[in-house]
Formats: C-alpha cells, structure tokens, sequence
C-alpha cells in the first residue's frame, strides 16, 4: 500500500504530532512518503521528505494576529497552482492530509478520496464549541483551504464519533514533571517589545519567553527571552507553574495533560483559534482577547489561583491509525 502523508508546514503543531504519526503509520509495513509545505515551522522532522513545498501559509504578525499582507504576498498563486499540478495525488493507494493546502486541492481536482487527519476537521464538526461572534469569512477560509472527502478529527474533547482525545507525543508523555517558579510563555504572533511591555508589568513573576522573532537568548528584568528548540521548550513547560499561549491546539492539549494552569490569548483573525478558545473556555480555562492593559486584572487572578483542568488523554495514536486504514480499505 503506497501512502502520501501530507502536513502543514505553518507552526510548530502540525509537525510535532507527525512525528508520533509517521511511526505508527509505519508499523501497518506500507510504503510511506511525506510531504511538507508551508514556511512558518521551527521543527524538523527525523524523517526524509520526499516533497518540501512552499504551499499556502498564515504568515503570524507581530501585534496578536496573522499578517494578511505578508500572507496574501507570500501566497503567489501561479506558484501554488504549480504545486497543485505537480504532486501525482493519482499514484497513491491513501492520501493523509493534515489540513496541508496542496495535496487537498490536487486530490479535489482529480475526484480523489483524501482522509484529512487534523485537529480543523474537529473544529468544523457541527458539536464543537464555537465562539459567541460568527466569523463568516474565517469559517469559510477553514472550510477551504484544505477541503477533504473523509475526516478523522482530533479536539480537547471527543464530541462525536470520528473526534478523538489529542495526540499527545512521546515527549510530553516522558517529560519529568514538577512545578517551578517560572511561567512558559508562547505567543508568536506577539513581538517581543510588545510581550516585555505586558508582561513587565507583573514584576514578581519570572517568565520564559519563547520567541518566534529572536535567534538569541536575553535577560531584561524579570523575562527570559529564548529562541525555540523543542527540547528547551518542553523542559520549560514540564518545569513550570504554568503556561500562557495562544489558543492553538497542541500547546494547550500538551499543558492540560501535564495538569499546568493553563491561560490562552487567541489570534486576532484566526477563526480556528477563536474556536479553541470557547472549547477551552467551556472547560474552565481562562481566556483573555489580548495583550491589552485592561486585562492585567484577569492574568492577575490566573497567576494567584491555582485552577487546574483534569482531563484524559490516553495514548490512542496506533488506534486511529488502524481505525483510518481500514476505513479507507472499506472505501476503495
């Protein structure tokens, strides 16, 4: 069986969890290629990649959101149509797709089954949490931008049959726990001024920084500035008294499994993460809409409270996998 896992390049998520799929995928003795698009990640993958593309990626900003300019000049959409055109979607017994743009587009130009395997196509179930404020055009880019004919869903909960517990990967599951003094903090589509200028203000709080705009490490005051590398970042978060990130997936499934208190501070403009904040809202996490002065109070309550979500998240990767195979060898 000749399989194409396709991932998104744009983020750190994506990737992490190819790297506890590709494995799994592997033990079924299939022939296995991947590829990658997009320009935004900071993680490799221990795997060769038979096809890097440039894809279709939300370029993060430096005030909270995505930079729709740099997005809309970066998109180029005679290169992408190229790519589109380029990948042999046709030579492949599955394509696995997660939310990855291209192999998307090419397998719905040819009529081709794709199996999308991401946390968007739990998003998009109709018995997830959404938030208050209809967003149309960013529910209408989710449902687009990687379109797919079957849909195997990862969310905080499993609100329906085809929606799974998160995948949690082996280094966050191996991590030795404890809690410190220092707070993790991951918020890349912050700069870094903007980040010291907020978090400042909290004078007796040692926080750890880790930067999306920096390749060095600095002390000012009571922040740690770092660049990102995956073992620093989860030996930061194991450590910590808490985590303060963005309302994305894997970073806020990762600090519920390690019973972190937990704050998020979802992206202007990103309909997903505006999504995963009413989920994560639901389930007692506080949310604050950004880095605003007025919302000093509500992280100071965070950081006096000591609130912690239980939730469950057992090791069920090899499951869907077998359970998405052989799906897709009943639909051929």
């Amino acid at each position: 069986m000749r399989i194409l896992y396709a991932i998104q390049g744009t983020g750190n998520g994506h990737l992490s969890r190819a790297r506890d799929v590709i494995p799994a995928i592997l033990k079924h003795n299939v022939s296995l290629d991947l590829l990658v698009s997009g320009i935004q990640a900071d993680i490799k993958l221990p795997y060769p990649i038979k096809y890097q593309l440039k894809g279709l990626s939300f370029i993060f900003g430096k005030k909270g959101g995505v930079d729709v300019w740099k997005t809309y000049y970066k998109a180029n959409s005679m290169r992408l149509q190229k790519e589109i055109k380029s990948i042999p979607v046709e030579d492949y017994d599955l394509i696995i797709n997660d939310f990855e743009p291209v192999t998307a587009w090419a397998c719905k130009l040819k009529n081709i089954p794709c199996y999308s395997f991401s946390h968007q196509a739990a998003v998009l179930s109709k018995l997830a949490p959404k938030p208050k404020k209809t967003d149309r055009m960013g529910k209408w880019i989710l449902n687009n931008y990687a379109p797919t004919s079957h849909q195997f869903g990862l969310h905080f909960k499993p609100y329906e049959p085809n929606i799974y517990t998160p995948i949690i990967r082996n280094d966050i599951r191996s991590a030795s726990i404890s809690k410190g003094e220092h707070y993790t903090v991951y918020l890349p589509s912050y700069s870094d001024e903007k980040l010291l200028k907020f978090l400042s203000k909290m004078k007796r709080v040692k926080w750890e920084v880790f930067s999306k705009h920096n390749t060095y490490e600095y002390f000012k005051k009571n922040i740690h500035i770092k660049p990102i590398t995956n073992e620093a970042f989860v030996k930061s978060m194991a450590s910590s008294r808490g985590i303060l990130c963005g309302a994305g997936f894997e970073t806020p499934a990762e600090s519920l499994y390690m019973q972190k208190k937990l704050m998020v501070v979802p992206m202007k403009g990103q309909y997903e993460q505006q999504c995963n904040a009413a989920a994560l809202a639901d389930m007692g996490v506080p949310v604050i809409k950004s880095l605003k002065t007025k919302h000093l109070p509500k992280l100071q309550h965070w950081l006096d409270t000591e609130t912690i979500v239980p939730v469950d998240y057992p090791d069920i990767t090899d499951q869907i996998v077998s359970q998405l195979l052989e799906k897709s060898l009943k639909t051929h």
